[in-house]
C-alpha cells in the first residue's frame, strides 16, 4: 500500500467543517506587489543618500540615509514575512505561519531602536565638536529623499490590515521626518552657518520616531506572547460564560489572537448534564460572537 505524504494527509485535519469558525490559518489576500515596489524605490535611493550624506558631512543627512537603509531592510523582511504567511498549515505547524508577520514587525522595531540610539550618540558628539556641513548638498538630496518617502508611504498605506506593513510604514514615516529635518538643517546652515542645527534636529527626529516605534514593538510583542486581545475583556468573557443557562462554572479559560483581529478561545465548562451540551454550546457560541466577536471556539464540557 502506498503511504500518503504527511503534508497531504494533514490537510483534512486543518479543514473547518460546517458550523466551525471562519478563521483561516494563512494570509492569501495581501499583495506582495505593495511591499515589492516600496522596497525597490527605497533600496535605490538608499545607496545614493548614504554616499551623499558622507560627502556632505551632515549628520541630519546621514541619519536620513541610515533610515533609508533600515527601511530597505525592514521592507525586505516584511516582504519575506508576507510570503511565509501565505503558506498553509502543515503537519508540523498546525496554526500556519501568520505569526511570521508579527515576528518581522518586532524585529523591525528593535532595529529602529538601534538606529535611534546611534543618531543620538552621534548628535551628542557633534554638539561638543561641531563639524562643517555642505548645506546646499543636504537640501537637494533630502528633498529628493522626501519625495521618494512620500511615494513609498502612499504605497504602504494601501495595506491597512497588516501589523507587519504597519511596522514598515513606521520606518518610512520616520524617514520622512528625517528628510524634513535634513532640509531645514541644510537651509539654516546655508543661510547662517550655524552647524549645531544639524545634530539638534537629528535628536528631535529621533525622539519623535521613538513613540511610533514603541507602539509597534508593544503590539507585536503582545501578539507574539499570545496575550488577550486589547478589545476583549477577559474577566467579562468569563462572567458572560458563567451566565449562560446550563453552565455551572468556567475554568482553564484562554483567549488570544490566532492572527491580528482573529481572536480564539479555549476553556472548560462545567454543566449540569452532558445531554444538555448541544444546546449549551450553541448558546455559548452565539453569545461569544455577538458580545465579544470571538468566532474560533474550542470548549470541553465537564460534569461534577
Amino acid at each position: 500500500m502506498q503511504s500518503t505524504p504527511p503534508e497531504q494527509s494533514s490537510a483534512h485535519l486543518h479543514a473547518h467543517g460546517e458550523g466551525d469558525a471562519k478563521h483561516v490559518h494563512s494570509i492569501a489576500g495581501r499583495s506582495q506587489a505593495i511591499l515589492g515596489w516600496a522596497l525597490g524605490l527605497t533600496l535605490v535611493f538608499a545607496v545614493v543618500e548614504v554616499a551623499a550624506g558622507f560627502l556632505a558631512n551632515s549628520l541630519a543627512l546621514i541619519s536620513d540615509a541610515g533610515h533609508m537603509v533600515t527601511d530597505a531592510a525592514a521592507l525586505g523582511l516584511a516582504l519575506m514575512a508576507q510570503l511565509i504567511a501565505r503558506r498553509p498549515p502543515s503537519a508540523r505547524h498546525s496554526f500556519g505561519f501568520v505569526r511570521a508577520e508579527a515576528l518581522a514587525a518586532f524585529v523591525n522595531a528593535l532595529a529602529m531602536l538601534a538606529v535611534v540610539g546611534w543618531i543620538v550618540s552621534e548628535a551628542i558628539g557633534r554638539f561638543a565638536a561641531p563639524e562643517p556641513v555642505q548645506g546646499k548638498t543636504v537640501i537637494m538630496v533630502a528633498a529628493v529623499g522626501l519625495a521618494i518617502n512620500l511615494v513609498v508611504a502612499w504605497i504602504l498605506s494601501r495595506d491597512k490590515n497588516s501589523l507587519n506593513t504597519r511596522a514598515a510604514l513606521v520606518h518610512v514615516m520616520g524617514d520622512m521626518l528625517g528628510s524634513v529635518a535634513a532640509i531645514i538643517a541644510g537651509v539654516v546652515i546655508a543661510l547662517t552657518g550655524w552647524m549645531q542645527i544639524d545634530p539638534l534636529l537629528s535628536m528631535l527626529v529621533a525622539v519623535l520616531i521613538l513613540k511610533s516605534t514603541f507602539g509597534v514593538l508593544r503590539d507585536s510583542y503582545h501578539f507574539l506572547m499570545e496575550a488577550v486581545p486589547h478589545h476583549i475583556d477577559y474577566i467579562r468573557v468569563g462572567a458572560d460564560l458563567a451566565k449562560v443557562p446550563g453552565v455551572l462554572s468556567v475554568h482553564d479559560l484562554h483567549v488570544w489572537d490566532m492572527s491580528p483581529g482573529e481572536p480564539a478561545l479555549i476553556g472548560h465548562l462545567q454543566i449540569r448534564d452532558l445531554s444538555e451540551w448541544p444546546q449549551v454550546l450553541e448558546a455559548v457560541k452565539a453569545m461569544l460572537l455577538e458580545r465579544h466577536g470571538i468566532d474560533h471556539i474550542t470548549l470541553q464540557p465537564e460534569t461534577h
